[in-house]
């Protein structure tokens, strides 16, 4: 099992937006923060600047890819010194799938490319947590030929919406972000990093127990079963675990159990002894009172709750 393509799956709720932006010069544009949502810009021509509060500004080139995953605010600019004078960019007032075509006649602009992920503040993943505030990939797209594809074929959708649009570019986006997250998690997989989740997911036995429970986390799995996936003694497992992952090995287990059911109450009519069951739990009685230590609430008053999230893609 894939556990980075598990998390994917888990990460987004609701409907991502894009947007394909040419802003002529001079220009700057701040981005509102939005919590419980996650953005990238991808810099397609023209001068651009990252300017953030208490930061120096950061210089974006052609084919640099920019990831906000916590959702602050913050300003692009042809320059520095250019001031803002409209309003802010807010992800929720601009169309689902926006693209703006570059001003006639010889005038310099910017291009980007822009996205907007909304989360479930309570089932992020905690790999998102282990983020920083800003990942910047330079020069990405020169580096990464599959990125490049992907970045042109989101931008070849947006501008020319064919049937077929409203399913193809959330997929790509999907996978825009994917091929984000690759290289911070390759970068933090090498020697160095002491914890977090690009050790854990590097990590042959940490990785192995994590695998093991994505791969069927209805199983009665015990602490012993997952030292043996991982090939190593009880204790040393456990020790190993918590230290990369951050919590015991069925702390996560239960998290992820919850999240999983979580889920599948928002996107299926299931009833709740079958979501009890996949996610390992002999008993409604046992899954209800374990969903309600995690969230607050019964899993029948959370579903009901959260039918305004119907447009959520649902689980496989």
């Amino acid at each position: 099992m894939d556990v980075l393509s598990d998390v994917l799956a888990v990460l987004r709720t609701g409907r991502p937006r894009a947007a394909l932006l040419a802003w002529p010069a001079p220009w700057a544009q701040r981005f509102a923060a939005v919590p419980g949502s996650a953005g990238f810009q991808v810099v397609l021509a023209g001068p651009c600047w990252l300017i953030r509060p208490d930061t120096d500004p950061v210089p974006l080139a052609v084919g640099d890819v920019v990831f906000r995953p916590h959702g602050p605010g913050h300003v692009l600019a042809d320059s520095p010194s250019t001031p803002v004078t409209g309003p802010d960019c807010d992800p929720g007032s601009v169309g689902r799938y926006t693209a703006v075509d570059p001003p006639a006649g010889n005038v310099p602009a910017t291009v980007t490319l822009c996205g907007a992920y909304e989360l479930a503040p309570a089932r992020i993943h905690p790999l998102l947590h282990d983020l920083p505030e800003l990942v910047h990939l330079p020069a990405h797209l020169d580096r990464y030929p599959v990125l490049r594809a992907t970045v042109e074929l989101l931008t070849t959708e947006l501008r020319q919406p064919r049937p077929g649009t409203d399913a193809i570019v959330p997929a790509l986006l999907d996978t825009l972000l994917l091929h984000i997250l690759r290289p911070w998690l390759a970068e933090g997989s090498t020697p160095g990093p002491a914890s977090g989740w690009p050790a854990a997911l590097a990590d042959r036995a940490v990785g192995a127990a994590l695998r093991a429970m994505h791969r069927d986390p209805a199983r009665p799995w015990t602490v012993a079963a997952l030292a043996a996936e991982a090939g190593l003694s009880r204790a040393a497992f456990a020790r190993r675990f918590t230290t990369l992952v951050g919590q015991p090995p069925l702390g996560y287990l239960t998290w992820w159990r919850m999240t999983l059911a979580a889920r599948r109450l928002r996107g299926s009519d299931a009833p709740l002894s079958s979501i009890a069951a996949r996610v390992g739990y002999a008993s409604e009685f046992a899954f209800a009172n374990a969903f309600k230590r995690r969230f607050g609430v019964a899993p029948g008053r959370y579903r009901h709750s959260e039918q305004s999230h119907a447009d959520e893609s649902p689980p496989a």
